[in-house]
């Protein structure tokens, strides 16, 4: 089991480039990210070391995620931020 992950430290890797980004991750992980399984946080951290213009892409719903871990977590961020 990994070392929990510091919130304010991982609130600050979802300050992203672009506003878009930032209303989906900062409610995500106010809300959401603490009620993840250890896997399901391990992929969000590793979703968020991609590089903008590709989660854009993916949120946005213009491409779809080759890796499944990290498509799958980008539709449950999308169905939760809907809530």
């Amino acid at each position: 089991m990994s070392a929990p992950v510091n919130k304010a430290r991982l609130k600050w890797a979802c300050r992203r480039g672009m506003l878009e980004l930032d209303v989906i991750f900062m409610p995500f992980v106010d809300k959401a990210y603490d009620d993840l399984e250890e896997e399901q946080k391990r992929t969000f951290e590793r979703l968020l070391t991609c590089q903008d213009p590709e989660l854009f892409a993916w949120f946005m719903g213009h491409e779809e995620c080759d890796d499944p871990q990290l498509k799958e977590m980008v539709q449950l961020i999308l169905k939760r931020i809907k809530m």
